[in-house]
């Protein structure tokens, strides 16, 4: 950043003396008062860049902390779980929008620890926590190089969305993974009862797959490199921050979930 910024201020100086090839030696009082005001805003403007670019960095580094967890007990036990926010305005979810806390799954339709939860847990998370209201559920994905199918698998799932079926096309993707090929892909669609016509044209465009990609470059760079992981926290008040205080990684049981959720809930902020 400070490079770009550096580029930034020669520029401004450049284009003023090819606009006044005599700026460099004498200009008339107006002209630089009015030269040193673009100046001015110019530093406030890069000011307030930078300190956008620190907070996502602070944002980043505290996320790492929750993924690396605590080595020594005691200072866990002295000091607070840090608490990072994490924006999801616009994305959507399963369950009810008024609900305090937040499940941020990030997933690959082809892993099989992830298939192995959604089959196993995240069912019993639905129904406990979800369609009572309590927990909103997010997912996002996470396709891994290592699985070939799980980039079209995850772009199955969002041209579902398109007709009101991204969740129906999520179980059916992970009730059964060693279907994924292109062609089981649009059997599923017809299967859900989807407009062929629409979801064949949406999955051919590949018109999701620089969000997908970006879902993915943002787990990265937050630390998460393995799936499922999960980021769990309370939802602010405008419904468009979770501030997430714990992160799970794999999916062992659901008493895993339940002492983080069940504290979440219980909490006076809440």
């Amino acid at each position: 950043m400070k490079y770009r910024i550096g580029i930034a201020q020669i520029c401004l100086l450049c284009l003023v003396y090819i606009a006044d090839p005599a700026a460099g030696r004498a200009q008339e009082p107006k002209d630089q008062q009015k030269l040193q005001e673009e100046i001015i805003q110019l530093k406030k403007e890069i000011k307030t860049l930078q300190e956008g670019q620190q907070q996502i960095l602070d944002e980043v580094r505290e996320l790492k902390k929750l993924l690396a967890g605590r080595p020594d007990a005691a200072a866990a036990a002295a000091q607070p779980a840090p608490v990072v926010p994490l924006n999801v305005h616009g994305e959507s979810f399963k369950g009810e929008s008024a609900a305090a806390v937040a499940i941020i799954e990030y997933s690959d339709f082809e892993c099989p620890f992830c298939g192995k939860y959604s089959r196993e847990i995240y069912p019993r998370i639905v129904e406990s926590y979800v369609k009572t209201g309590k927990v909103k559920y997010y997912f996002r994905d996470l396709p891994l190089p290592s699985h070939p199918h799980a980039l079209q698998a995850a772009l199955a799932a969002r041209c579902a969305g398109e007709q009101g079926k991204f969740w129906e096309m999520h179980d059916s993707l992970f009730a059964n993974q060693a279907a994924l090929e292109a062609k089981d892909l649009t059997d599923r669609a017809r299967d859900l009862g989807l407009d062929q016509a629409k979801f064949s044209d949406c999955f051919g465009s590949g018109r999701y797959t620089v969000n997908i990609r970006r879902s993915r470059a943002g787990a990265e760079q937050m630390g998460i490199n393995g799936t499922p992981a999960f980021a769990l926290g309370v939802v602010a008040s405008n419904g468009d921050i979770v501030r997430v205080s714990q992160m799970l990684l794999g999916a062992e049981s659901l008493e895993a979930f339940k002492s983080v959720l069940d504290e979440l809930l219980a909490s006076p902020k809440n």
